[in-house]
């Protein structure tokens, strides 16, 4: 058995199988039971031809992930949401955009979204009248 890749998209598929057939890589596709299509690749390639590889798969997903998002009826299925411990100790779901938790998520880390969301969530909850350049009492 070879390394797998999944690909949703079918004229992605046929740029990642042009790819490893320009690197003198056989390669065989199926379609996924679920969605979408796997290629295979054979095992021990060299790690600069597996690195050129996994560059391309990942340019692919990335493209991927745009198609998906500019899908309307796809995006609409999807959510991101952080929870966040309001001061009367409800908790609330506070949902992001996946456009917006993408970008958020290439910058910071999941703990550091999540104290973005509370700062915000708590501010909201308890909001400053007058200037912001003030001593916190």
């Amino acid at each position: 058995m070879g390394s797998e890749y999944i690909i949703f998209d079918e004229a992605l598929r046929d740029r990642f199988v042009a790819f490893a057939s320009s690197h003198g890589i056989a390669c065989t596709v199926r379609p996924d039971a679920i969605a979408g299509f796997i290629v295979e690749l054979p095992d021990g390639l060299a790690d600069e031809l597996q690195n050129a590889i996994e560059a391309e798969y990942e340019s692919i997903m990335n493209e991927q992930m745009l198609l998906a998002e500019a899908d309307e009826e796809l995006v609409s299925l999807h959510a991101v949401s952080v929870s966040v411990t309001l001061t009367d100790g409800t908790t609330r779901a506070i949902r992001i955009p996946p456009p917006i938790a993408r970008r958020l998520l290439e910058h910071f880390t999941p703990d550091e979204v999540h104290e973005i969301v509370t700062a915000i969530a708590h501010s909201v909850e308890n909001p400053i009248d007058g200037p912001l350049c003030r001593k916190a009492i």
